[in-house]
């Protein structure tokens, strides 16, 4: 079985290691790259260009270049990397600006070891993983504003955001709904997919003006 590489770039060495030592441990992942940082990623990546990674870890709040920034800067270097971002921010404006930059899934900091690794398991089966606190703030950007932008979502899909919002799991969430866990990856990742199109002009406006931090 070929093994699937993960890079993580984190700047709390606690986190760092217990998350590196914990994904180690499983026989289908193989660790790639470990770093404190962007920077010293790139030049390690750059040192050794055919050393490669299927799935990042990514910190936001990093010394240097934040994960925000360096979403675009990873992707034009490696366009088939899937970027996880793994962080303490759950306000709404970070997370559509990680999502419209091209995270794949956004899991925060206050997961167990073993939902990081459920969260690498959907994105290596094409899916995005989504915690229950960013779905929360996905939930109250999509109801905000005179006329909702919900209405970009389907009913089957708003539903599935809300069992996220409970905490139920894509295992729990199939069974209530009587579809399959494939399914529901498939609804999660196309509602990745209308958020980033929908909210890509106004992240950037909001980023522009300074609201994102």
């Amino acid at each position: 079985m070929e093994k699937t590489r993960i890079s993580l770039i984190e700047d709390n060495k606690v986190i760092r290691e217990n998350v590196s030592k914990f994904i180690g441990f499983h026989e289908e992942f193989e660790l790639s790259m470990i770093h404190s940082s962007v920077e010293s990623f790139l030049l390690d990546f750059e040192a050794n260009p055919k050393r490669t990674t299927d799935i990042l870890l990514l910190d936001i709040g990093l010394p240097g270049i934040s994960g925000l920034d360096a979403l675009p800067i990873l992707l034009e270097k490696m366009p088939s990397l899937n970027i996880i971002i793994l962080s303490n921010y759950e306000e709404e404006d970070i997370i559509l600006k990680a999502l419209c930059s091209g995270a794949c899934s956004y899991v925060s900091k206050k997961a167990s070891l073993s939902e990081i690794v459920e969260a690498i398991r959907i994105v290596v089966k094409g899916g995005s993983y989504m915690s229950p606190t960013i779905a929360r703030e996905i939930i109250n950007h999509l109801m905000g504003g005179r006329v909702s932008k919900a209405t970009i979502l389907s009913d089957r899909q708003k539903e599935i955001l809300q069992k996220l919002v409970d905490g139920k799991s894509y295992q729990a969430i199939s069974e209530d709904l009587f579809i399959s866990i494939e399914t529901v990856r498939s609804h999660i990742k196309k509602m990745y997919k209308v958020l980033h199109v929908n909210n890509k002009t106004e992240a950037i406006t909001k980023y522009m003006k300074g609201h994102i931090g």
